[in-house]
């Protein structure tokens, strides 16, 4: 590594120190403590990468002495065999050292507010769309994220034409934000006499949750309606008016939330949503300008983007971005399989990141 990075490794390495000092001292402010904690921890992984390959590098400095040197042939032979293990180890390290200090995405520990739609396909493709709304709830149980039903609007017959959920734990929008796309399933619906394969569709927006200091929305921007809650088919489900539809009129984005009796908790969770909406919009009008960087990663996330397709005749899913194929469809479904998947999706981020970082 060149001795610029060099450089660098070591501020990074001294300011690691003096941070730890710092925080250990005492008399920090709540705000303060906060912001050089956050700091200090977003260090320490990348402060452990560069003490395990300078450690590596100082053995390796040590045994080349030894295997020049050494009278003995057989000190001298076990010298060498050491040194060839290390030698094989340190392009490992120093992967994983490029790989810590890649810019971080700042939305990653955020929590996610994920929205399913049913797509083409009419009633099967609502039928996916629940489908895919509890595999991500299965998922989430799983990893041991709280799961939140926002908001609800079902077909009758067990579809869901939309469903919003909040989902929070750690890494939550790390780990689903390439989940955002259309989602296409094929299988015979239970309603086709003749067995032929129908092709429906469902999409999904990942978002990354926004709180009130990340967006700010101004009361008079807003238009807010009040009205009856309603269930399947349009049937009244409530006496009182406690649904609520707000329009955040400078963008024309609309959220209903009806899911609870209380108008004031589905005001909140309405507004948790635009709060979401607005701060993708942002994130996404940012992103724009890193347009070459964004076609060298794995998918742009937007939801007209085909990514996945779910094949029941076959029972196997296929990730089209990265052209992974699992013959697994009920434990991806179940949430038990779907790591897999995510985690093939990552490393292949990872090393489009890298790769364009050494360009």
């Amino acid at each position: 590594m060149a001795g610029t990075l060099e450089d660098h490794l070591d501020q990074l390495v001294r300011r690691h120190a003096e941070l730890r000092d710092a925080l250990a001292g005492g008399g920090l402010g709540g705000a303060e403590f906060a912001r050089l904690s956050k700091e200090y921890n977003d260090l320490c992984p990348i402060v452990g990468e560069i003490e395990a390959l300078r450690r590596v590098r100082a053995e390796m400095a040590a045994l080349e002495e030894m295997a020049r040197s050494g009278e003995d042939g057989e000190l001298r032979a076990l010298a060498e065999d050491e040194l060839r293990v290390l030698r094989e180890r340190l392009p490992e390290l120093e992967r994983r050292l490029r790989l810590a200090l890649l810019p971080k995405d700042e939305d990653d520990e955020r929590n996610a507010i994920i929205e399913i739609r049913a797509g083409t396909g009419g009633e099967e493709a609502a039928l996916f769309a629940a489908d895919l709304f509890r595999m991500y709830q299965r998922y989430a149980a799983l990893r041991g994220w709280r799961f939140e039903l926002l908001d609800l609007s079902e077909t009758g017959l067990g579809g869901f034409k939309e469903a919003i959920a909040a989902i929070s734990g750690r890494d939550v929008f790390a780990r689903l934000k390439f989940e955002s796309g259309v989602h296409r399933v094929q299988r015979v619906p239970e309603t086709e006499a003749s067995g032929r394969i129908h092709t429906s569709a469902a999409t999904v927006a990942v978002l990354p949750e926004a709180e009130e200091v990340d967006v700010r929305i101004d009361e008079k921007d807003l238009r807010i309606d009040v009205f009856r809650a309603s269930g399947p088919g349009g049937q009244s489900v409530n006496t009182t008016d406690s649904a609520v539809r707000i329009t955040h009129l400078p963008t024309g984005l609309v959220v209903v939330q009806q899911e609870e009796k209380s108008q004031h908790k589905n005001k909140a969770k309405a507004l948790k949503v635009l709060r979401a909406r607005l701060y993708e919009r942002e994130r996404r009008a940012r992103e724009s300008a890193r347009a070459a960087e964004r076609r060298s990663q794995v998918g742009s996330g937007d939801r007209s983007e085909r990514i996945r397709t779910y094949n029941f005749p076959q029972g196997r899913v296929t990730d089209h971005r990265i052209n992974l194929t699992l013959y697994k469809l009920d434990k991806v479904l179940s949430g038990e399989a779907l790591d897999e998947i995510i985690d093939a999706l990552l490393a292949e981020d990872q090393a489009a990141r890298l790769a364009a970082a050494a360009a």
